[in-house]
């Protein structure tokens, strides 16, 4: 059986090569939140006549090395005549590593099937060109909206110079927020939600949270679950007319995470004293520009991008949800919610309604792509129309 792709001249694929594809679009999946600027790619080498997989790969922390070259190293002299499943065409240009359609070629590979061509111009269409003119098959399109998705940060970075931006709600079943006072939070799922949270945190570049939510809750924001806490995102704070005290977790851990502090000319100069004492700690002062006198959101998200961010979680609290969703910049919603009784036993949670979660988050056309329990709460996923 073949797997028809539904594009026009674009050959139909078979079951072992959906196969490897959903391999390497596990191997980028897991390097989401650690490849900051360069797009987080999985690549698979394969033997199609035996069926067996030689290696697999995801670009390298940092950006660097690409996932491509990484596979075609583990593959070694096995490469050749092989095929590679890879999530994002293979780049063209020299930049601080050598092209990857080079290394491909080099190889000796005989087929390469690309999940989506690279929106940079810098190599859109490009590497194609280039491994098809030294004669290997190349095939494109197979699981393209996958792939898509995993890579819309460097989509977005290049197209909008905005980043991914994911929302995440924790909700009682009411659809109410808890909110904490004297920095102390309110927990309203469980454990298993707030650990998913956590790997939702692994998976970012940068967890953005309001001057609000600081003072109410004095977060960390760090992923502390067992084996990813080095893969703790860049820690934003929205200034709008409240700054980050100096005895806030934050301020006091920000040489150990980096804490960026988005403010406006007008807060800056209004607490020169308390910015300096802030920098002094090590948190970063980044101005951005204002509207009605709070940061001016698309703003937010250019100096997001210069400073090399491509996937942001935004954390809240509720009014900094709500700015996002009015401002048209959120992609995607994970929404936890706690069931009616949040006990054990109780029933499990179902997803809003349309009008309910249009009253939550305003201006966002969603869809709802993704539901799972997680403990005694639902996981619901939705993505911008």
């Amino acid at each position: 059986m073949a797997i028809a792709t539904g594009t026009s001249g674009i050959a139909a694929f078979t079951p072992f090569d959906g196969q490897m594809m959903q391999l390497a679009l596990a191997a980028a999946r897991r390097a989401l939140g650690t490849t900051a600027p360069n797009p987080t790619v999985g690549a698979v080498i394969a033997d199609e006549k035996t069926r067996t997989v030689i290696s697999v790969a995801a670009t390298d922390v940092g950006g660097r090395p690409h996932a491509e070259p990484i596979a075609i190293a583990e593959a070694g002299a096995r490469a050749r005549g092989a095929t590679m499943y890879v999530t994002l065409e293979p780049c063209s240009h020299v930049g601080k590593t050598p092209p990857c359609a080079g290394a491909v070629i080099d190889a000796g590979l005989s087929r390469v099937v690309i999940a989506q061509e690279d929106p940079d111009p810098r190599v859109s269409g490009r590497g194609t060109t280039r491994l098809r003119e030294a004669g290997i098959k190349v095939d494109r399109g197979l699981m393209g909206v996958e792939a898509d998705w995993l890579t819309r940060g460097h989509i977005l970075r290049v197209s909008e110079r905005r980043p991914f931006v994911q929302l995440k709600l924790a909700v009682t079943h009411e659809l109410t927020i808890a909110r904490g006072s004297n920095g102390r939070p309110v927990w309203v799922t469980g454990e298993s939600a707030r650990a998913r949270g956590h790997l939702l945190r692994a998976r970012s570049d940068a967890i953005l949270v309001g001057g609000r939510t600081v003072a109410d809750d004095n977060p960390e924001l760090t992923c502390r679950l067992p084996g990813l806490t080095h893969r703790s995102p860049v820690r934003v704070v929205l200034a709008g007319n409240e700054l980050p005290p100096l005895t806030s977790r934050l301020a006091l851990t920000a040489r150990e995470v980096p804490v960026w502090i988005m403010a406006t000319r007008r807060l800056i100069e209004a607490r020169a004293g308390e910015v300096g004492a802030l920098a002094d700690e090590g948190c970063r002062i980044i101005e951005v520009s204002e509207v009605g006198g709070r940061p001016w959101l698309p703003s937010v998200a250019e100096a997001l991008v210069a400073e090399g961010t491509t996937r942001l979680l935004v954390e809240g609290g509720p009014r900094t949800w709500r700015a996002f969703a009015e401002a048209g910049l959120a992609d995607e919603v994970i929404l936890f919610r706690a069931p009616p009784r949040a006990v054990e036993g109780s029933s499990p949670a179902l997803p809003p309604d349309a009008g309910q979660l249009a009253a939550l988050l305003p201006g966002l056309s969603l869809d709802l792509v993704d539901v799972r329990d997680v403990g005694n709460d639902a996981m619901l996923t939705y993505r911008q129309s």
